[in-house]
This record gives C-alpha cells, structure tokens and sequence, in this order.
C-alpha cells in the first residue's frame, strides 16, 4: 500500500515550511484565537457588568523578596506591563530580521510598505484629532487609530486564500511590521508621562550590558533573559513604558549563527556517516543502549541547533506563547465592555468613539492608498509582482483592523474609564466595518486562481 495513503499525518507533518509560512500559520490561527478571547471578553463584561469585570483585573498582585524587595501592581498592570513585553520582544525580533533578510531589507521593495505605513499613522491621527482638537480633554487620544493588528489582518487575508496573491500578504505583514515600529515611537516619545533619569540611566547602562554581550559573541540565552529582566525593571521604574523594554532587548539578541550553511553541511555530513558506521557495527541497531550512537545523535542535535541564530531560536520559541497565550490574555484584561450598559445612541456621537472609528476605517484606507499612490507615481516603491491596485486598495481597508495595539495605546492616552470605554468602542466597531469592507472588497474584485508572478519565498 502507498505510503503516502497509510501515513497522512506523517505526510502532513512531515512538510517542511519556511519561516514565513509558519509564521502565517500561527498568525492565522492567533487571528481565530483572539477573536474567540474577544467575544468571551464582552460577554463576561456584559454578564457580570463592567464594575465587577474590571474590580477583577484591578486586584493587586505582589512579587517580594523579605523585606529587600517587593513589587505590587494590579493583574491588569502586570498584563500590559509585563506579559506585552514579551509582545514587544516578538514584534522587535520580526521586525529585525525582517530588516536583515525580509522584505524590509531592499530599499525598493520596503519602501512601498514603509511609506503605506506612515500614511496609515499620519492621516488616521489628523482625522482623530478633527473631532477632538489640540487641547480638549480627549485630544490624548491621537495615537490610537494609528496601528494596524497584525494577526486579525494576515489571517483574514490568509483564510481569502487562492483569490488573493501571496505577494499580498507579505505587503500587508511588512507595512503592519513598519506600523507596529511607529507605534512603539509614539509610546515611548508622546506617551511618557514623567522620566526617572537616574533609572534611565541605569536602563541605559543595562542596554550597554547587552549590546557587549552580542559584541562579545555570546549566543545563551540566559545572560540576555537576566539581563533583559533588569531593563524592564528599570524602565518601569523610570516612567517610560517597560514594554519598550522588549523592543530594546530584540535589538541586542545575535542575529548571526554559530555554523555558517557549508560548515553545518560538513560537519552534518561527518556525524551521519559516524552514525552510520556504529550502526553498521552494532548488532542490536538500539541508539538506547549503544552510548556512542545516543553521543552522536545528541551532536547532531547541538549542530543542528548552531546553524540557527538566537534571534531565530527565540523568535521560535517565543510565537506559539505570545499568539496563544499572551495576546489572548491580554485581549481578555482588556477588551471587555459591557453591552448592555451602553446607550447607543448617546455613546456613538461621543468625539472619542468618533475619531476612532472613522480615523481607522476611512483614515487606515486614505492613507494607506494615497501615500502608495504617491509612492509609485514619484518612483519611489513598487508594486509588488502580482499585485494589483484593487488587491492594495482592499489590504487598505484591512489596515483598518487596529486591535492589539490600539487597545494599548488606549490604556494609556487615557485616565478617565469612561474614555477609555469609549475608545474601546471605537476600536470594536472599526475593526468589525474594516474586516467586512476588506473581505468584501477582495472577494468581489479579485478571481480566484489568478495567476501569480511571485510565490512566497
């Protein structure tokens, strides 16, 4: 019997995919998870009412060590404060090797994402700030329709399938990758509230510490993760937001292997035939019981592992937990608003819900289509192959998706909880009307099976 008919998992598993397929797998998969928390998040908020929903995440929680030490912050501050700093680390390790090796590394391809993106930050936050000017109490908010969610809008684009080029989607991750940097600058320039500058300056000695190391070719992971804990530490100390903290620490993880392809390849090559060789000698054919065999397994293992960087190790070892865990966690703690509790009529004319929904939808789609417009017609980017302006003009009204990022930049542009409510508002109801005006847009003006020029590589 074919094997292929007897073992279909093994088929299916044994498939090897690049690391730009495995991320759209769980980018895809992350997508369907945080929408599930999302609606689990407004129906408990709903059920239980939005005191006894937000009474939860604000109960305190202390880490101590006798009487040297203790650090006391609510679950909900431990949430956006610690467990997104692991976000952040993600979102800087992506962008890193995006930079090196991605599609940010060509000047020619990365600048049609790049400035796509810096039109979908600029023309969302003028649109925002038109219905809550320079001075009022609400104009704080500006930075919150400015991030695309990259996991709602690469899955989206991904579950389209055949209709839509893959050359799409790697345009869409690269100008959510560019976005998620312009976020994180309007944190921490525009977001900071008072600074510390003797903890800064410790958070800067530490950032030295792990620049030295990288310098210094150290590949563990642990000096960097002592390291790295410390920063964040200082930096929540200091007043800027210690998720930035990730951000930095991305910046100092390795970048380069140990083995480069060809030594990998020889030294490969030495083990298996040394494997072989035993294996030919011993009898029991048992790498359990035959220690020489297990050694050179456990050799292959280490080798195996060197020709990787530590940037892609950790990015690896990092996106199943920040996808599946994280993100949903902090979808729960924070997305939650109680339904029955909003007068529609009265919430939907309030300035913040306002500027947040149509700086997301109408802003994220103007800006991000304009400035690739001007982009192209002044020669500075180009369409990627097989991609047509109604593709882009459909990834557009995706970037519109503004979750993850916009519910954070919420959290802090706000004191007020009923401000903070309100944006959340805004945020569900743009991200609905983006995802329905993309997936509409796309499936109505693109074919299925049209023909590619490039392939995902």
């Amino acid at each position: 019997m074919n094997n292929k008919k007897r073992y279909p998992l093994k088929n299916l598993f044994g498939r090897i995919l690049s690391p730009f397929e495995n991320f759209l797998h769980s980018t895809t998969s992350g997508g369907l998870v945080l929408i599930g928390t999302t609606l689990l998040a407004l129906l408990l908020a709903t059920v239980m009412g939005n005191a006894t929903f937000h009474h939860f995440w604000n109960q305190s929680f202390a880490l101590s060590v006798e009487n040297a030490f203790e650090l006391k912050l609510s679950w909900h501050h431990w949430v956006n404060d610690g467990l997104m700093t692991l976000f952040f680390l993600l979102v800087g390790l992506e962008l890193k090797r995006e930079i090196l090796v991605g599609e940010l590394a060509s000047l020619k391809d990365a600048a049609l994402p790049v400035i796509a993106a810096l039109g979908g930050m600029i023309v969302p936050a003028l649109i925002y700030t038109g219905f809550n000017p320079l001075g009022t109490a609400t104009a704080s908010g500006w930075g919150i329709p400015m991030a695309t969610d990259i996991a709602f809008a690469i899955g989206i684009l991904v579950l389209l399938g055949e209709r839509i080029p893959k050359n799409l989607i790697i345009f869409l991750t690269a100008l959510a990758i560019a976005d998620d940097l312009g976020a994180v600058l309007v944190i921490a320039l525009f977001y900071t509230s008072h600074v510390n500058l003797y903890a800064l300056g410790i958070a800067g000695a530490l950032f030295v510490g792990l620049m030295l190391l990288n310098q210094g070719g150290i590949r563990r992971s642990l000096p960097y993760t002592v390291i790295g804990i410390l920063l964040w530490y200082a930096l929540l100390t200091s007043g800027i937001h210690a998720t930035l903290a990730g951000i930095l620490i991305a910046m100092a993880i390795p970048a380069l292997s140990t083995y480069q392809p060809k030594q990998f390849q020889q030294r490969i090559s030495e083990l298996s035939d040394a494997f072989a060789e035993e294996q030919h000698e011993d009898t029991s054919h048992d790498a359990l019981s035959n220690h020489r065999m297990a050694s050179i397994a456990g050799a292959m293992e280490r080798t195996a592992e060197a020709v990787q960087s530590p940037l892609q190790r950790m990015e690896h070892t990092l996106s199943p937990w920040v996808t599946f865990l994280i993100i949903p966690i902090f979808a729960l703690s924070n997305a939650g608003i109680d339904l029955s509790a909003i007068e529609w009529e009265k919430a939907l004319a309030q300035p913040i819900t306002l500027g947040v929904t149509f700086g997301l939808v109408i802003g994220k789609f103007l800006g991000i289509s304009v400035f690739s417009w001007l982009a192209i017609q002044f020669g500075v980017g180009r369409l990627p192959n097989g991609v047509n302006w109604k593709h882009l003009l459909g990834a557009a009204w995706l970037g519109g998706i503004g979750f993850t990022m916009s519910l954070f930049i919420g959290q802090l542009a706000f004191n007020d909880p009923i401000h903070i409510e309100e944006a959340k508002l805004g945020i569900l109801l743009a991200s609905i009307a983006s995802a329905l005006l993309g997936v509409a847009w796309l499936y109505i003006f693109s074919d299925k099976g049209e023909p590619n020029a490039r392939t995902i590589h």
